[in-house]
């Protein structure tokens, strides 16, 4: 039903919940990133932990109200802990047919469906595969859901009739009404917003003008239509003392590696060329040069990591980011950094599929190519990140151990975490441990190759240091001169080196820890990546239930934690959920000998933890 009698009071009383999960939909050309984004610094701002989950179409510019052109962005903010961004969604905002056809049947029974009928028209319901008006055939009546059914679109238009901009200008201004109605529900301020828009638009008064009339008219119609039974307050989170702000994967991941650039001293080069979804850790790392930050727009993927292996070789932290068609791109030149052992970081931020694949969905596909993915025997250090702001410190985690082992460490993200974003604590950069960078300047005695006895690194020595004149290259050398060698047991002996380093790594990260429950039991889920969130919950409402299962996270994949078979053998059976057809659960049985059972899900969507709950239960029940 449309909703639009005025009512008296205008400042009802709100209903306290004690979180929501609001999905914004609608085409890609309908700003519903930037809403969301808007929604989610709100919530931040009245200090609700939250989770985000942004679903970009994978076309660049799909046909206006085709399904496969619909955007999404998801957001769970509440007043106690979030691990996130919530399966189904208590609000879904529908702004075209195709939107609602596509999200609908993820709206929770009793929901409150937010619809912009001013879209319904003949042609955009063709696109959608609607033979009739949804909003007026009854197919929406005793389905379960409250229906607000506003014609945005002329309301948005009526806003801003008078700020001078064009038909087409002035209707994409509809976002911001949008938002304006869904700050009155939830009873959020719009000045920071305004604030937004204002510096977003500085160069177009006419943009700012619209845009905030928009924003106050869509708060407006929430106060003064019949919707004040749809008016919530969630309180406040539970959180430590500190300083926040809300931050994404990328960005999080950005500053990890201007955080490393901080503990060590050390310049820092990335190359990289562009791709979805990691190009945003080009852009922000492009814009502190002042921090002595270094980047490369590299023509391919081959010159981008060549670039940066050449920066190690100089004395500089080299890093390169990149997605999963990239990293196999790069795979000859990562085993050049492996035989000259000099320190390299490669960020991975995967996504759905081989080859071009789906680039804006998200998928954990590159675990395999990230520990095996290479000719010969050429070993690296493979990590992984759990949420957004575990981003940061996996960061600063991949160059501390690149530099202290001279090796390559791949750092293993998602689409799910590059684009989703939660509240983090900004920490004191002060109080974060140093990293160690020990540069060898003694010429007496010295050969290339010569190792730390402890960590079987060998020597860093810059070029051009006095005495320490020396080449390096993919042809295998000496053991101790560094000089090009054919010698077969040479060969062996660096092989079995280079494999002991990146074993040896494996005494200096921390035991394996069990997340949620007991180190011993009836079922362990195993999980790595951005998994984190969803197994932990599901496994938290199934403890609840009197399920004896728990719940652990490997962040350190290769080597894993040294203590991670004996705790596996804990436990009668280990389920590896994985947005994979079974990569680390290939992994764990082949190293452990443990009778792991996969659960795959390969549908560039993550795992929801309905999903987990009921393939647990099967398990138990089994």
């Amino acid at each position: 039903m449309t909703t639009s009698t005025p009512v008296s009071d205008s400042t009802p009383t709100r209903h306290i919940i004690k979180g929501a999960v609001v999905r914004f939909a609608g085409d890609s050309g309908d700003g519903m990133q930037v809403t969301g984004d808007q929604f989610t610094a709100a919530a931040a701002l009245a200090q609700n932990d939250l989770a985000t989950f942004p679903d970009f179409p994978a076309e660049i510019r799909a046909p206006a109200g085709t399904l496969y052109g619909v955007s999404g962005f998801q957001i769970h903010f509440s007043s106690q802990d979030v691990f996130t961004p919530g399966d189904a969604p208590d609000v879904l905002v529908a702004m075209n047919p195709a939107a609602l056809k596509t999200n609908l049947r993820d709206l929770k029974p009793g929901g409150l469906l937010i619809v912009n009928s001013g879209t319904f028209n003949a042609t955009n319901l063709k696109k959608a595969g609607y033979a009739e008006n949804p909003l007026e055939d009854g197919s929406m009546e005793g389905v379960g859901y409250s229906v607000l059914a506003i014609d945005i679109s002329k309301l948005t238009l009526n806003s801003v009739k008078d700020t001078g901009l064009s038909t087409k200008e002035a209707n994409r201004c509809k976002n911001f009404w949008t938002l304006g109605l869904m700050f009155w529900i939830y009873g959020r301020p719009m000045e920071p917003s305004i604030k937004w828009i204002e510096s977003k638009f500085a160069k177009r008064p006419e943009l700012i003008a619209a845009n905030i009339a928009a924003l106050k008219a869509g708060h407006a119609y929430g106060e003064t239509a019949e919707v004040s039974h749809f008016s919530y307050e969630v309180p406040k989170a539970p959180v430590a003392k500190g300083k926040y702000r809300n931050i994404g994967g990328n960005q999080a991941t950005a500053w990890g590696l201007l955080a490393a650039t901080e503990l060590s001293g050390l310049e820092l080069t990335l190359g990289a060329y562009p791709i979805t979804p990691a190009s945003d850790v080009l852009h922000e790392l492009s814009k502190f040069k002042h921090f002595g930050v270094t980047t490369i727009q590299a023509e391919d993927e081959i010159a981008a990591i060549c670039a940066v292996i050449g920066a190690s070789y100089a004395g500089k932290i080299g890093v390169t980011s990149t997605s999963g068609p990239g990293v196999a791109l790069k795979m000859e030149a990562v085993g050049l950094a492996v035989t000259t052992e000099l320190p390299l970081v490669l960020i991975d931020i995967q996504r759905g599929g081989p080859s071009t694949g789906l680039p804006t969905k998200t998928e954990q596909a590159d675990l395999l190519q990230a520990v095996y993915g290479r000719n010969g025997e050429a070993p690296v250090c493979v990590i992984a990140a759990a949420t957004p702001g575990d981003c940061f410190y996996m960061a600063i985690e991949a160059v501390r151990i690149a530099l202290k082992y001279m090796c390559t460490v791949f750092l293993l993200t998602d689409g799910y975490l590059a684009n989703g974003a939660e509240p983090w604590a900004i920490p004191d950069v002060s109080k974060l441990p140093k990293i160690e960078v020990n540069f060898r300047k003694d010429p007496e005695g010295f050969h290339p190759f010569l190792r730390d006895p402890e960590t079987l690194a060998r020597n860093w020595a810059i070029p051009g240091t006095p005495g320490l004149m020396h080449r390096i290259g993919g042809i295998e050398k000496d053991f101790n001169s560094g000089h090009i060698s054919y010698n077969p047991d040479n060969h062996e002996l660096m092989t079995k080196t280079r494999a002991a380093k990146i074993a040896g790594i494996a005494n200096d990260i921390p035991d394996q820890k069990i997340e949620v429950g007991n180190e011993k039991g009836k079922l362990l889920v195993l999980g790595w990546g951005s998994t984190y969130g969803s197994i932990r919950e599901a496994v938290t409402r199934c403890r609840e239930r009197g399920l004896d299962v728990s719940h652990a996270h490997v962040r350190h994949l290769n080597p894993f934690p040294k203590n991670l078979g004996d705790l596996l053998k804990g436990f009668d059976r280990v389920l590896v959920p994985e947005l994979n057809n079974g990569q680390l659960v290939k992994i764990i049985r082949s190293q452990y000998l443990v009778p792991a059972e996969s659960l795959p899900k390969i549908q560039g969507q993550p795992f929801k933890i309905a999903e987990l709950e009921e393939k647990i239960r099967q398990v138990m029940e089994s």
